[in-house]
C-alpha cells in the first residue's frame, strides 16, 4: 500500500482488527535461548523444558524449549525455541531456532559459532559480516556466546564447544525478505539489537510515535529528536545530553507520522539521529523507510560519493552494490566518510523540509554502525 492510499475499512469481526502492539522476540534472542538450553543440557545430561536467557538489552526472559535431547556418547545436545514475533507481521514468526552444541575435546574455553541449514550465507561485502560466513549479526552473535558461557563454565574449563544454529524451512522464509538481493543466500538472517521485536509495521507503533511527540510537547519541550532505533537513540542522547529523555522519540520507519506530529505541535527544533541506510531513504522522500516498502536508491549513494571526490570506478561499484553500508565502508577507507555523510545529510534535510514544511529548524546527527559520531549538519548548511 502506498503512503497516499488509505487502508480499507475493516468490518467488525474481521481478524485484521486483532493487530496490536504486542512485542515479540528476535531470531537472535531465540537462537541464544536455544543455545543456552542445549549447553545446559550438555552439562546436566538433560535439556530443560524452559530456559531463562539474557537478552542483548540485559533483560532476563523465559523461553519454552522444544525437542531437547542429549547424546552423551557423542558429546552433543539439541534444543529448539520457536520464535514468537508478537504483533509484528514478520516472515520469521513461528521459525524453529535450533541449536546443536557439541563438545570440542581439549580446546578449553573455545566457542565456535556456525550456521546450519536455513541460516543464510553471506556472499557479498557491505553487510559488516564475513563473506562466506553465516548471516548472524554481531549483536546476536555476542548474545549467543554470552549465554553459552553463562551456563557452560565447567565444560569450558577443559573443553571447547561448537554451537551450530539452524532454522528448518529458513530458505523458504528468506524468499519473503530481501536477503537474496543483499547477497545472503540459502536462509534467513539471525538479527536483533535488543532481543525484542516491536510491531514496526502496525498502526499501533505509528500511533505510539504520535503519542510520544504529543507527550514531549505537553511537557513543554521545545525540541524533539527522532531516531530510527535503539542504537541511534543512544548515540543521539550522547550528542544532546542537555535534552530531557522525553525529547527522544524512536520513530522507527515512520518518518511521515513523526514529522507531521512535530509540525502539528509546532515544535521549534527537530533533530534526526540516523545511519547511512535510513538517511538515504529520507533523501528519497519515503514516508515509511521499512525494507519491505522500498529499497535504498543506490544512485543517491553513488552521486553523493562522486560529489565528494570518490574515484569513478568506486562510484560505479556503489551504484551496483546492494547496500548503503558498502558505500559507507569503502568511502571510510578513503578518508571520505565525513564528507560523504554530510552530503547525504544535506540532501535529507532538503527532502524533509520540502515534504514537511514548517517553522522548525532541522539538524541531522549521523553515526556509524557502532553508534560512533560521524557528523552533524544543520539546515543552514543544506540551503
Amino acid at each position: 500500500m502506498s503512503a497516499d492510499e488509505k487502508p480499507a475499512k475493516v468490518r467488525k469481526g474481521d481478524g485484521k482488527r486483532a493487530r496490536g502492539n504486542r512485542t515479540g522476540f528476535t531470531t537472535g534472542a531465540c537462537a541464544a535461548a536455544a543455545a543456552r538450553a542445549a549447553s545446559l543440557g550438555l552439562l546436566l545430561s538433560e535439556v530443560p523444558e524452559s530456559i531463562v536467557s539474557r537478552l542483548p538489552n540485559g533483560q532476563e526472559q523465559a523461553f519454552p524449549v522444544l525437542d531437547g535431547s542429549v547424546e552423551e556418547a557423542a558429546g552433543l545436545a539439541h534444543a529448539v525455541v520457536v520464535k514468537d514475533a508478537g504483533d509484528d507481521p514478520d516472515a520469521t514468526n513461528g521459525a524453529h531456532l535450533t541449536a546443536d552444541v557439541r563438545l570440542l575435546p581439549h580446546r578449553a574455553g573455545e566457542i565456535v559459532l556456525k550456521g546450519g541449514v536455513g541460516v543464510g550465507v553471506v556472499t557479498k561485502e557491505g553487510l559488516g559480516l564475513e563473506v562466506g560466513g553465516p548471516a548472524i549479526n554481531p549483536v546476536p552473535r555476542r548474545n549467543i556466546l554470552d549465554n553459552v558461557r553463562a551456563v557452560a563454565g565447567e565444560l569450558l574449563e577443559h573443553d571447547g564447544l561448537e554451537v551450530s544454529i539452524s532454522v528448518p524451512g529458513g530458505d523458504e522464509m528468506a524468499k519473503k525478505t530481501l536477503n537474496a538481493r543483499l547477497g545472503i543466500l540459502g536462509g534467513i538472517s539471525i538479527l536483533g539489537t535488543t532481543g525484542i521485536v516491536r510491531p514496526y509495521s502496525t498502526a499501533a507503533f505509528r500511533a505510539s510515535v504520535v503519542q510520544a511527540v504529543d507527550v514531549a510537547a505537553k511537557q513543554g519541550q521545545t525540541s524533539v529528536v527522532f531516531t530510527t532505533g535503539g542504537r541511534t537513540e543512544k548515540f543521539a542522547m550522547r550528542q544532546l545530553p542537555e535534552l530531557d529523555e522525553s525529547c527522544f522519540v524512536q520513530m522507527g520507519d515512520f518518518v511521515k507520522a513523526a514529522f507531521a506530529s512535530a509540525v502539528k505541535r509546532k515544535l521549534p527544533q527537530v533533530y534526526i539521529g540516523a545511519m547511512v541506510g535510513k538517511l538515504t531513504k529520507m533523501c528519497q522522500g519515503l514516508a515509511v523507510t521499512h525494507a519491505w516498502k522500498a529499497e535504498v536508491d543506490r544512485n543517491i549513494l553513488a552521486d553523493s560519493a562522486r560529489e565528494v571526490g570518490a574515484p569513478d570506478e568506486l562510484v560505479e561499484e556503489i551504484r551496483a552494490a546492494e547496500t548503503a553500508r558498502f558505500a559507507a565502508e569503502r568511502l571510510a577507507t578513503l578518508g571520505l566518510s565525513v564528507a560523504f555523510h554530510e552530503q547525504l545529510a544535506k540532501k535529507a534535510i532538503r527532502a524533509l523540509k520540502g515534504q514537511y514544511p514548517g517553522s522548525y529548524r532541522l539538524a541531522v546527527l549521523v553515526c556509524d554502525f557502532d553508534g560512533n559520531f560521524i557528523c552533524r549538519v544543520d539546515e543552514e548548511a543544506a540551503s
